[in-house]
């Protein structure tokens, strides 16, 4: 019975390995990608290539926050199997990219397999840069070779058995990835194309907004959904239009995907509110308009966490933006204490938020999740980017707030600005705060 369990397994295995060979590593092209507004064809190939680094967000996730070592590495990817930590991508020849070649250099990016051979995780988005042009991740590499060297040994993952067995990524590949160039759609207008490109491939939106299947893929059914990330909720942007982005106006995406706010839709932070001050905020107009066009034409979808948005509660309508007004019995309690103490003077009691719109709540999804995750990683962390020369600034609190007041404040702001009763418990936060 065991000998036959074991060719069994062998055959299962050989047919898999199989299926990647024939299936996910066919396409051998160049690839074509479609005109850029940002990085034009006949601009020189370093220039093209830090606007396409800068649109890929590769600063972000290859920088660890603890150095600020731009491109060295160190960054941790928080995952339900374990930790990743990135890689240095400066041209250091030993902890480096230095010696790669151009072949070298463009297998790693578009399919996920280093110098020698062994299998990246797909922490790092090759799942969606597979669909990059060779020209567009040599210009990339032009780019990251003329940056200073950086010495920065690569920091060890923290992965249990079977996730630290990284040629078990081959078979991985084989049920999840398909190596494939961008395709432009013939019956799309040049300005979808090229907003196609950006979300799909080298802006990677899928890989934080796309939820993921049993085995970590992207459920590309349910593409651009919403998915849940580092104990961050990256929400809906299909064209749904109560639950995605669907009743935005075309001026309302614009202005969230250059500067990271929506006047009553949101206020990015977190891993978005990083995007736009390492990413999006350089897009030119143009790339942002093509890339609103695509947008706008993503299948609707509810998602597995739908949000209903209540632009108008009762409760923040009634205050002014002094007081809670009359309507509010929560402001005794103790998240409308705590309210009071620390937030009220920048967030304005009926949710308008004073001297900086980066600081409005009514409207926004985040108070409007009952689950509180946004709202709870914004109070233990607090937000600090820039965008051009504005500074978007709100202190972290989590050294100094339990886990039971951090529930009690959260549960108060969605009361109070999305209408809803929260359901923030100690335990949520202590979770969040782990991770």
């Amino acid at each position: 019975m065991k000998k036959k369990l074991a060719v069994v397994c062998v055959v299962l295995l050989l047919a898999i390995g199989l299926f990647y060979v024939i299936g996910n590593r066919s396409d051998s092209s160049a690839g074509n990608a479609p005109p850029l507004s940002g990085a034009p064809a006949q601009v020189d190939q370093l220039a093209r290539g830090e606007y396409l680094a800068k649109a890929a967000d590769c600063v972000a996730c290859h920088t660890d926050p603890a150095t600020g070592k731009e491109y060295a590495g160190g960054f941790a990817f928080r995952l339900p199997f374990g930790t990743i930590y990135s890689s240095n991508i400066t041209p250091d020849p030993e902890t480096g990219i230095g010696k790669y070649s151009d072949d070298e250099f463009v297998r790693a990016v578009r399919e996920g397999i280093r110098r020698d051979g062994a299998h990246l995780y797909p922490a790092f988005p090759y799942t969606s840069y597979t669909g990059l042009s060779r020209a567009d991740v040599l210009a990339i590499k032009a780019y990251l070779f003329s940056l200073p060297p950086v010495k920065a040994p690569a920091r060890a993952n923290d992965l249990g058995f079977p996730f630290n067995q990284r040629w078990a990524m081959g078979f991985w590949n084989a049920a999840f990835f398909k190596n494939h160039r961008f395709e432009a759609d013939p019956s799309k207008p040049a300005q979808w194309n090229s907003g196609a490109y950006l979300a799909t491939a080298l802006g990677h939106c899928g890989e934080c907004h796309t939820p993921r299947n049993i085995g970590f893929g992207l459920s590309s059914g349910d593409a651009l959904a919403g998915q849940e990330l580092q104990g961050w909720r990256a929400y809906n942007i299909t064209s749904d239009p109560a639950h995605g982005i669907g009743a935005w106006s075309n001026a309302d995406l614009h202005a969230y995907i250059s500067t990271g706010h929506a006047p009553g839709r949101a206020s990015a932070s977190g891993p978005m509110g990083e995007a736009v001050y390492h990413s999006l905020q350089y897009l030119k107009p143009e790339d942002i308009d093509a890339l609103v066009v695509f947008l706008r034409d993503v299948p609707a979808r509810t998602g597995k966490h739908p949000i209903d948005i209540n632009p108008e509660p009762a409760s923040a309508l009634a205050a002014d933006k002094n007081g809670p007004g009359a309507a509010t019995p929560l402001d005794a309690s103790l998240g409308g204490r705590l309210f009071a103490g620390a937030c009220a003077s920048c967030h304005q009691w009926n949710g308008d938020g004073r001297q900086d719109n980066y600081a409005a709540l009514r409207g926004t999804r985040g108070v409007n999740d009952a689950s509180g995750a946004n709202v709870v990683r914004a109070i233990l962390e607090g937000a600090h980017y820039t965008v051009g020369d504005h500074q978007v600034f709100m202190p972290a609190f989590g050294e100094g707030y339990t886990n039971t007041e951090v529930a009690a404040l959260a549960n108060y702001v969605i009361s109070q600005f999305g209408g809803k009763g929260g359901t923030v418990t100690p335990d949520a936060v202590a979770h969040r705060r782990s991770l």
